[in-house]
């Protein structure tokens, strides 16, 4: 079957360890003809940040690609009308979860370890996003520009509460508190949504590395001005973050949309596609 994102997509992936941390506990992981792109923020004493973050890239993106080698990502759910993709995430980061869980039980520098991610997969003209933690996912559409996550932290609690303002949340001492993550505890609670996806879309993955050297507005800015260069527009990002402090590690992935990727005639699950 030929790759319908032949030529759809232009990925830019940048890592790097910032101004002030000794080693980068960031992973990322990216690949255009498959349509998918994975960054991981890890955490934990020693380099269990590293294993956690490097071990969610390597084991889902492993994963969803023998997975989409068996079903296509869009193969639709005769049952939910969703992609497969979106099912395979949520069961795939489950996997990855447990992987990370029992490899901390089992090694004592490990203990504690985890990981924040997001993940995407670009099919039949559509998003599917996955995440957990407060890595983030922006679009960049016409002008308009968005965060399409919400952190899972303990400041974006205070703030849909009221109980502080987005400009506090800038400068509270609670900014890397998740409630949630991947690889902490037995089970994770995977957040999963799908968009529909426009040539031009420029999106955004990134961790708080970023968004908390960089307010919106300035990568927003940067998005208009160096977006029809996504290897510019990620490079810029980082040098802007640690022109302004580079306090943590930062990575991000841009992806810029050339062309639409329609799937082929319609598929569906047969029910005995569990049994394969």
């Amino acid at each position: 079957m030929p790759n319908s994102l032949s030529g759809a997509l232009e990925v830019a992936v940048q890592t790097d360890p910032g101004l002030v941390r000794g080693h980068n506990e960031d992973a990322v992981f990216a690949d255009a003809g498959r349509g998918l792109a994975i960054l991981a923020d890890g955490m934990g004493g020693y380099s269990a940040g590293e294993v956690a973050s490097s071990m969610a890239t390597k084991l889902l993106s492993s994963r969803l690609e023998a997975a989409f080698k068996s079903v296509p990502a869009h193969t639709r759910d005769g049952r939910t009308g969703q992609p497969f993709a979106h099912s395979c995430l949520v069961q795939q980061i489950a996997a990855v979860n447990s992987a990370i869980y029992r490899a901390a039980e089992s090694q004592v520098q490990l203990v504690g370890m985890g990981t924040t991610l997001v993940a995407v997969v670009f099919c039949d003209n559509k998003l599917v996003v996955a995440h957990v933690g407060d890595s983030r996912l922006y679009c960049l559409r016409g002008g308009s520009f968005a965060a399409m996550t919400r952190d899972h932290s303990l400041l974006q609690e205070q703030i849909d509460s009221g109980l502080i303002s987005v400009e506090e949340a800038r400068h509270s001492i609670n900014k890397n508190l998740v409630t949630r993550a991947v690889g902490v505890d037995p089970e994770v609670d995977v957040e999963i949504h799908l968009y529909p996806v426009q040539p031009g879309d420029l999106y955004l993955l990134c961790s708080d590395g970023l968004y908390d050297m960089v307010d919106d507005p300035e990568i927003h800015r940067t998005l208009e001005t160096y977006g029809a260069n996504p290897d510019l527009a990620a490079r810029q990002l980082i040098r802007t973050a640690n022109d302004n402090g580079g306090e943590d590690n930062v990575s991000v992935v841009v992806v810029k949309v050339l062309r639409e990727f329609p799937a082929g005639s319609a598929c569906w699950w047969k029910p005995w596609s569990w049994f394969r």
